[in-house]
């Protein structure tokens, strides 16, 4: 099935209890809000689907597996309000993958940017290639990286997340984010992930739903006020993207 937004589209696959959550944005797999929230909402309606043993999330193209935030999103805010909702949006996305019962596996074949550092993160197993390297890019957009943060920060720890935090300028290598926790696996080439991917999700699809829900469980205890706590930090991203300093690097972006 294809939910088709502007410019993109979220396609879901379905084989065996496996289902294969696809995104896609022209521009370098950005997301934009209606995308966002297409992603949010199938990711959560495959997590309600009894016949789904364990999710697939990954996107298409060569290069960039997610370049976060849409700046033509956020070059059109205006208001508070459609900040906190622009952002919210990512909040969502982060949310249903930690409620999903099932185990998430996000194919990583490149590099993530700001948002999709968080998406990476908030899978319960990322598989990656060589060349997926990450940045959280917010601070020198004007912004932060508050709404993903607390994912990045469960998965990798605090001292890590902060050195991308403040250090938004300067790319980490692959192997700099499996060796922090971000990536269970790194591959030398896309076969190899695909290949790690397949046998990953088929014993998962043979293995006791009602065991893995309760080991998610554990794995993502201490984080049930995030339905508050990110649609809190989305107001403040909301709030700093109005700012000169912001405007003037969308403007410089563009240009």
């Amino acid at each position: 099935m294809i939910t088709e937004v502007k410019e993109g589209y979220v396609k879901t696959e379905k084989e065996h209890g496996i289902t294969t959550i696809e995104f896609h944005h022209h521009q370098s797999n950005s997301l934009p809000g209606k995308l966002l929230e297409t992603l949010a909402h199938t990711i959560h309606s495959e997590g309600v689907n009894a016949d789904t043993r364990v999710i697939i999330l990954k996107s298409t193209g060569e290069k960039i597996f997610c370049a976060g935030a849409s700046f033509d999103e956020l070059e059109s805010i205006n208001t508070e309000q459609e900040g906190q909702h622009f952002f919210n949006g990512f909040a969502k996305v982060i949310n249903a993958m930690r409620k999903a019962p099932q185990f998430i596996i996000a194919r990583i074949h490149g590099k993530c940017i700001g948002g999709g550092v968080g998406i990476a993160a908030s899978a319960d197993y990322a598989i990656a290639t060589h060349g997926a390297d990450i940045k959280l890019s917010e601070l020198a957009v004007g912004i932060g990286p508050f709404v993903v943060g607390p994912a990045v920060q469960r998965k990798i720890g605090l001292s890590p997340f902060s050195q991308l935090a403040i250090d938004a300028g300067t790319w980490r290598s692959a192997d700099w984010a499996r060796r922090k926790g971000l990536y269970a696996e790194l591959h030398p080439d896309v076969l190899g992930m695909d290949d790690s991917i397949e046998r990953l999700s088929f014993t998962l699809s043979h293995s006791n739903p009602d065991a893995m829900r309760e080991l998610k469980k554990v794995f993502w205890k201490g984080t049930e006020d995030w339905d508050e706590l990110l649609k809190e930090r989305a107001a403040i991203s909301g709030r700093l993207i109005l700012s000169e300093y912001s405007k003037e690097f969308i403007r410089k972006f563009r240009n």
